[in-house]
């Protein structure tokens, strides 16, 4: 570019303070009048070196850490850890266990789509649809304050199982949930899909192709919005999801109005896979019976000396993980997030590296808005689905 067309560009920051940005995120536009140029995400403002962390502690003590990732899909931050150290571990879980951490994962993706249609639609205008989101979310909040007694920073699966069994309103508080959401995603459809400044906003904008997104190894909505049939419970299953029937919803255009409907037919979906988890929730443990690395009930533990051994040396020490190392990859609400588990043979990880679909899927940012206008950037940093604390980790 000559210094002549370069002195026409306007170089201006957007945040690391904006409040539509998701999270501390600065990008750097350099724009020609209203049009973007050239786009450079700047990350870092919110790095909490989880990774490096999670080798300083025992396995079990690592595992509140992956709440702090993607803090709206902390079950499934949990899952992917968890199924990671049982591979390198060989143990195998229950199948209700395998149930019920399907089940909640669903939950987690609902959790994670409606905040994340409500900041998107209070991005692009449509501020009444956060204060909706929000008021339907409650329920899923009360579900994981039953099971884990936390609302956000959940930290309910534990290696070899679940923290705890379910509470006794547990089918109750679910049924209702599957109860009250289809009406509730219809009244979102009836305000946003069929509206003339929604369409405007969304359609055409933020469009890449099947292999732009290929190229940048984007997964989940913003891959599948290119037409690219990819998904994990679908192609690698894990944790029993070949039992259940449901659709992987595709886009065509790869574009902004793509992504918000592969979002909305997800939750749908979602439901789905609930109901048929919650329908065929099988008897037995909520843990495996694995001496040494799961803790005995709290029961033994007051009347029998080998039980208080165990909690004791559990507890102290960890447990030694066999040497070797192990990807888990699983589909979070936002994409592929995967572990990569390396065991020196001790009771802390020797190395723990995430793949973090927010992070990936930012690549694709700047051929979404190239060529736009700089009013659409928030559009498609909404329609990508980033949070910045699974982006910096």
């Amino acid at each position: 570019m000559t210094s002549a067309a370069s002195s026409k560009l306007m170089t201006i920051n957007l945040g690391p303070q904006h409040p539509a940005t998701h999270g501390v995120l600065q990008v750097v536009l350099d724009l020609d009048g209203e049009t973007v140029v050239n786009a450079t995400p700047h990350l870092g403002y919110l790095h909490t070196g989880i990774e490096k962390t999670a080798e300083d502690k025992l396995y079990y003590k690592a595992l509140p850490l992956t709440d702090r990732m993607d803090y709206l899909a902390p079950m499934s931050n949990n899952l992917g850890y968890v199924l990671a150290v049982e591979k390198l571990l060989g143990l195998e879980v229950p199948e209700k266990v395998q149930y019920v951490r399907v089940l909640l994962a669903e939950i987690t993706r609902l959790n994670n789509h409606l905040v994340w249609i409500g900041t998107h639609a209070l991005d692009v205008g449509a501020m009444s649809m956060l204060l909706y989101a929000f008021r339907e979310r409650e329920m899923i909040m009360d579900i994981y304050e039953a099971v884990a007694g936390a609302r956000m920073m959940s930290s309910y699966f534990r290696i070899g199982g679940l923290a705890k069994e379910l509470p006794a309103d547990f089918d109750k508080r679910v049924n209702k949930l599957l109860e009250v959401y289809p009406d509730k995603l219809n009244q979102y459809e009836d305000l946003l899909t069929n509206n003339r400044i929604w369409i405007k906003r969304l359609t055409g904008v933020g469009a890449i192709t099947a292999e732009q997104a290929l190229d940048l190894s984007l997964t989940g909505p913003v891959l599948r919005s290119t037409g690219v049939n990819y998904d994990l419970r679908k192609t690698h299953p894990y944790s029993g999801y070949e039992k259940f029937d449901f659709e992987v919803p595709l886009g065509k255009n790869g574009d902004c109005m793509d992504r918000y409907s592969i979002r909305l037919i997800e939750m749908r979906e979602s439901l789905k896979i609930i109901r048929q988890a919650l329908d065929g929730m099988p008897e037995g443990p909520y843990k495996a019976d694995a001496p040494g690395i799961v803790l005995p009930d709290k029961e033994k533990v007051m009347t029998e000396m080998e039980a208080l051994i165990f909690h004791f040396k559990i507890i102290t020490e960890g447990f030694k993980v066999p040497a070797g190392s192990y990807y888990m990859g699983i589909e979070s609400p936002k994409g592929e997030l995967g572990y990569y588990m390396v065991s020196d043979g001790g009771t802390k990880p020797y190395r723990m590296r995430v793949r973090p679909p927010s992070l990936i899927n930012l690549q694709a940012l700047s051929p979404m808005v190239v060529g736009g206008k700089i009013a659409d950037v928030i559009t498609c940093i909404g329609s990508i689905d980033i949070v910045l604390g699974e982006v910096d980790r």
